[in-house]
């Protein structure tokens, strides 16, 4: 006669070699999942910092003067010194891909790995107009600049921004506000 035994809890071979593949491949489904997070958490912080070195420059030239208080023109050719004399709006144009520096043309080098590109474009009412305010380059009333910075970084991170710098003391030719070339 057959005796049955009764079952003890457990797992047979199959069911355990089962499990294990189971719980292998879901493990490395994960840590895929978590190198790819891991690799790419820095972007956002490198696409940020683009964005600040832009913002930077972009106030920093804004807020010189519209023409050359030594010189009283507008954009006449750059100042000799370097950043650290840039008096004027036009000196900043023609940067291109620099390492970011201070406002004081000093390196700074934990952003050694971005490059800034800055255009300065002034002209007739065809190329830089805003809202109305437009330049007459016949008559040298020049009231308005297009500023346009550029930022590269690491991990193909980009930053653009464009302002505009405006004269509105000049109204007319004769009016003293306007500046010659």
């Amino acid at each position: 006669m057959y005796i049955e035994r009764p079952r003890t809890p457990g797992f047979t071979l199959i069911e355990l070699i089962l499990t294990i593949t189971i719980v292998g491949v879901a493990l490395a489904g994960v840590a895929t999942v978590f190198v790819t997070t891991t690799r790419h958490s820095a972007d956002p912080a490198v696409q940020q910092q683009a964005q600040f070195i832009a913002e930077a420059y972009l106030e920093e030239i804004l807020r010189q003067k519209f023409f050359d208080p030594d010189e009283d023109k507008v954009c006449p050719s750059p100042e000799a010194g370097g950043r650290s004399s840039y008096d004027n709006v036009c000196d900043y144009s023609g940067i291109l891909n620099q390492a970011p520096a201070n406002a004081f043309g000093g390196p700074i080098p934990a952003l050694s790995n971005y490059k800034v590109t800055v255009t300065v474009t002034r002209g007739d009412a065809a190329t830089v107009s805003l809202n109305g305010v437009t330049n007459n380059t016949a008559t040298h009333l020049y009231r308005v600049m297009r500023v346009d910075v550029s930022v590269s970084g690491p991990n193909n991170s980009s930053a653009s921004l464009s302002g505009y710098r405006t004269n509105y003391n000049c109204e007319t030719v004769t009016d003293p506000g306007c500046k010659d070339l």
